[in-house]
């Protein structure tokens, strides 16, 4: 065998065991912090790729990022297949605190008809908004989940969130997946929050009532 052969089946072989590493820190992080079963029957094995450029951090199963550190939308990218739609979403199944979590899960970004990974391009429903967990309850736990749309184009007919609106809670992950047919989520990732000067900034801007 040559030693350009070796090199590439090396390279293969270690980029499937890194892979199969990866897809096994997502599914036991998903279990250990509880998302399955709260929000989602099932982890995803794949990772969603999410970064705030404006604070420079990432979102890396379960770490802790703070409110102002997450303020504006972040860049998101995942593996895609060629022609593909997906739907991204974003919840926290904590508010209004992990003890009493009346308003699970609250909604802070839903784009659907995202061709690619060209989140801009898609279809934004929910407007994003930043973690805001109210003072004294702790760490929220703030979920990205990643769906293939299976029908092609889907036709949104929920009620459309601005980032002003504050009625964004009790979402249910499974039912929408349900309602929309779009399967169980194919990637994931998360991060922790708590509060912190940031937050009552985005609970003022929460204006629109409509």
């Amino acid at each position: 065998m040559n030693r350009t052969l070796f090199a590439i089946l090396l390279a293969s072989v270690t980029l499937l065991t890194l892979t199969k590493q990866q897809n096994t820190a997502v599914s036991e992080a998903f279990i250990s912090y509880h998302i399955v079963p709260d929000i989602i029957s099932q982890p995803p094995y794949n990772m969603v790729e999410v970064s705030y450029p404006s604070s420079g951090v990432h979102v890396n199963l379960g770490n802790e990022l703070t409110p102002t550190q997450v303020k504006n939308q972040p860049i998101v990218s995942w593996n895609t297949e060629p022609g593909a739609l997906y739907t991204l979403t974003m919840t926290d199944p904590d508010s209004p605190s992990p003890a009493n979590p009346t308003k699970r899960e609250y909604r802070h970004w839903v784009v659907v008809n995202v061709p690619g990974v060209d989140v801009a391009a898609g279809e934004t429903v929910v407007e994003y908004l930043g973690s805001a967990p109210p003072e004294n309850t702790g760490f929220h736990r703030y979920v990205f989940l990643l769906y293939k749309q299976r029908g092609g184009k889907l036709q949104w007919c929920d009620k459309r969130l601005s980032n002003r609106n504050p009625n964004r809670g009790n979402f249910n992950s499974t039912k929408f997946a349900e309602k929309y047919c779009l399967g169980k989520p194919i990637a994931g990732n998360f991060f922790l929050a708590q509060y912190d000067d940031y937050v009552p900034q985005v609970q003022a801007s929460l204006t629109d009532t409509e």
